[in-house]
């Protein structure tokens, strides 16, 4: 039996179930795809695209994220909930079914589109369904949904990859779409919308909140492909081999990235302001450090040093569920500890993990040590990750919340997609120069423990000036 104010209670079940396995599914997909990625480009050829198979995802999730944002207060978690899994469906399709390295970027862009659904869905159901006591366990019981993927995903796909195709480790994950979407939709469906989600046209008070949402909306459609926009075109800038280009192409893209994002967050996001606007920002700081060096593990593991995907596997697996161990453990003392306290605790120790995956390049040492090393990291981010949604759920007004959350997953996607594709771009110029690719793998774990190191700098910017949380609206700094 469970107590009725239990996530497991009847009356919470269904929904709890319900996002658990949706995120089981994507998490299948990420780590399988990392773990079976060496082995699709060297079938299908294109080494040098290979961060553009982790950044192209990511910038469809910028995108998906952006547009569901304003969905979720206008109409509601259900239609953006059920186009993110037919998008990401159709993409699994053809990165299952592609003929070459540039089709498979193609899926993977849309992939995303998909997947980016799914975390403002998440947190705004969270928030508008359960009490702040339930929310650090449920954020922890999401974390754990990774823990069965973690343990079997990287290794089904090792093997799958290596004695059947890695075209299963795409078509096998179809069947869950279904099972996984309608199990959460019923939940959805009973959680009430918010008031002026939807209106009458009789209410002409009502009919006027919602054309106004509609413009917002329509706007952030816009500035969402935007940043993706000087997302792409910042990386396609640093993978360029010509010096002009690269500074013409890595600079605009750079700036067309910061005046969208500026406009998609928080007021006083870019500028670190106090409170929810740091933990928009720092959310960015953290995916960037961890997810640079993550989608490369497998890489180094294989191509450096000569392990099969099945033992490459087994790092992401050490990782997942160190990270998991982590989450869990902050969710029965971040009451004690405070979510602002975790993120300072965070930040270092996933520095420390990244930093010991730095020796695994030295023939000389073994590289068993990727495995411990690795985990450290996944173990801070464990303690690190949701203290980020925690503090915008608590202190962001409550009729802004799907646009703030939103917020928080843009810079989530933003974080991961500039830190797998500057890992990318510095990939491709060590092939481009005949270094192969340890070089490149030594900088960019150079880069995500200096990145992490910052954002422990910055982390004390989390916590509001006695005065004031009221004060900051929920929209961008173009409100202002």
């Amino acid at each position: 039996m469970h107590r009725p104010d239990s996530l497991w209670s009847p009356a919470r079940r269904p929904l709890t179930l319900g996002l658990v396995l949706t995120i089981t599914l994507v998490a299948s997909e990420a780590l399988a795809v990392a773990t079976a990625m060496p082995i699709v480009a060297g079938d299908l050829g294109g080494l040098e695209l290979y961060g553009w198979v982790f950044s192209a995802f990511f910038l469809g999730t910028l995108i998906g994220i952006s547009v569901v944002g304003g969905l979720i207060d206008e109409r509601g978690m259900v239609l953006p909930f059920v186009g993110g899994l037919v998008l990401f469906a159709i993409g699994l399709l053809i990165c299952g079914l592609a003929p070459t390295m540039e089709t498979v970027v193609v899926g993977r862009f849309i992939q995303g589109l998909g997947a980016g659904a799914v975390p403002p869905v998440a947190y705004v159901a969270i928030g508008r369904s359960m009490p702040d006591r339930l929310r650090p366990q449920m954020f922890a019981t999401l974390s754990a949904a990774w823990v069965l993927p973690g343990v079997f995903g990287p290794v089904v796909a090792g093997f799958v990859a290596e004695i059947w195709h890695w075209r299963l480790v795409f078509l096998g994950l179809l069947p869950l779409i279904a099972i996984a979407g309608s199990i959460a939709l019923g939940a959805l469906r009973a959680i009430p919308v918010q008031p002026g989600a939807t209106a009458n046209g009789d209410d002409g008070a009502r009919a006027a909140v919602i054309a106004e949402a509609r413009v917002e909306r329509r706007r952030r459609y816009g500035w969402a492909v935007i940043v993706t926009v000087g997302a792409a075109v910042l990386t396609s800038g640093l993978l360029s081999d010509h010096p002009t280009v690269f500074a013409a192409a890595s600079l605009t893209g750079l700036a067309i990235t910061l005046l969208a994002f500026r406009r998609l967050t928080p007021a006083g996001t870019l500028r670190l302001a106090r409170g929810y606007p740091a933990a928009v920002l720092l959310r960015g700081f953290l995916t960037f450090a961890f997810f640079a060096v993550d989608v490369n593990v497998t890489l180094l593991l294989q191509e450096v040093r000569g392990w099969s995907a099945l033992e490459a596997g087994i790092a992401i697996t050490a990782a997942t569920l160190s990270w998991s161990a982590g989450s869990w453990f902050q969710a029965r003392t971040v009451a004690r500890v405070g979510a602002e306290g975790y993120v300072r605790i965070g930040f270092p120790i996933v520095a420390l993990g990244m930093a010991g995956l730095a020796p695994v390049l030295l023939p000389e040492v073994s590289a068993l040590i990727a495995l411990p090393t690795f985990a450290v990291a996944g173990f801070g981010m464990g303690l690190a990750y949701s203290q980020f949604a925690i503090i915008v759920l608590r202190d962001a007004p409550r009729d802004g919340q799907g646009a703030v959350t939103a917020a928080v997953s843009l810079s989530d996607a933003l974080g991961t997609a500039l830190g797998a594709g500057i890992a990318g771009a510095i990939l491709a110029a060590s092939i481009r120069a005949g270094a192969g690719p340890a070089p490149a793998l030594g900088a960019t774990i150079a880069m995500g423990v200096g990145v992490a190191l910052l954002g422990f700098l910055l982390a004390p910017r989390l916590h509001r000036h006695a005065v004031a949380a009221a004060a900051l609206p929920t929209t961008g700094d173009a409100a202002a």
